[in-house]
């Protein structure tokens, strides 16, 4: 009996030299949930728990050639796009993609519009806003903004979950894309995500975990989804086995560093570490 295909999910971000974040939690959470991850790095960091150093840029004709790369060999079912950058590497992404989605007209593209460091170091030139959403925003299939990239998005305010709703429904009109907006920067018990797509509006909410240790949830979120996409789960019951992830990582978390520690992205595959 032939084996069933493996998923395989092309994550394009930064380089978390702490492991936390970006291509590292992006690794580990695709292979925890059973799936094959490959990539293409757009920057160097020099981070760790404590916040990003410094970032090095990778040049984005490089960038292509390893979308390119994998495409042509591996291929992809999912691309989860995270940390970008500068215009030209943009623009570069979204030429790659759109020939990968020509190709392949069922691919799930899943982006996290990655503004800002949990440190609050700009991780994305405000003057690549407008790039991101001219060229990359009409290729997605999900983005999952957290509240202060929403904000920025939409150039409004957010308070309440029902702002979020409100939000989220504009954001969902002027991209066309399904948007999964994450509430953890709201203060409260409980979180709430706001799930909307061409259909419905769904609230997602969980008790709050008390914990510095949720470097890379984002990351890790948008991968799980990806992932689970990939995989064939319909979209809201992606979106809550995702959450269920990202919240037994950050239960288990292994108590590194001395700022905002990474989560255990080996939940699924591993013992968590001694507490």
């Amino acid at each position: 009996m032939p084996l069933k295909p493996i998923a395989r999910i092309l994550s394009i971000a930064g380089s978390d030299s702490g492991g936390g974040a970006g291509i590292q939690a992006d690794i580990k959470t695709i292979t925890a949930l059973g799936a094959y991850a490959s990539t293409a790095i757009t920057a160097l960091t020099d981070q760790n728990t404590l916040g990003v150093h410094n970032i090095l840029p990778v040049p984005a004709d490089f960038i292509r050639a390893q979308i390119r790369s994998v495409i042509d060999d591996i291929g992809a079912d999912a691309i989860k796009i995270g940390m970008l950058g500068h215009r030209d590497t943009i623009i570069a992404i979204a030429t790659e993609i759109k020939q990968v989605i020509n190709r392949c007209p069922y691919l799930h593209v899943i982006i996290d519009p990655v503004m800002l460091a949990k440190g609050g170091v700009a991780l994305l030139p405000k003057e690549s806003i407008t790039t991101l959403q001219d060229y990359l925003f009409p290729l997605a299939h999900v983005l999952t903004p957290n509240i202060p990239e929403a904000e920025q998005l939409s150039r409004k305010t957010i308070t309440t979950v029902s702002d979020m709703c409100a939000v989220a429904s504009y954001l969902h009109k002027t991209t066309g894309a399904t948007i999964l907006l994450k509430g953890g920067h709201l203060s409260g018990d409980q979180i709430t995500d706001i799930l909307i797509d061409e259909n419905e509006l769904y609230r997602f909410t969980a008790p709050r975990i008390p914990s510095r240790h949720t470097h890379g949830t984002g990351c890790t979120l948008a991968s799980a989804l990806a992932t689970y996409l990939a995989q064939g789960i319909k979209l809201p019951d992606a979106v809550e086995q995702a959450r269920l992830y990202v919240r037994q990582a950050i239960l288990h978390a292994p108590q590194l560093g001395a700022g905002s520690g990474p989560l255990w992205h080996g939940i699924n595959t591993h013992p968590p570490p001694s507490i």
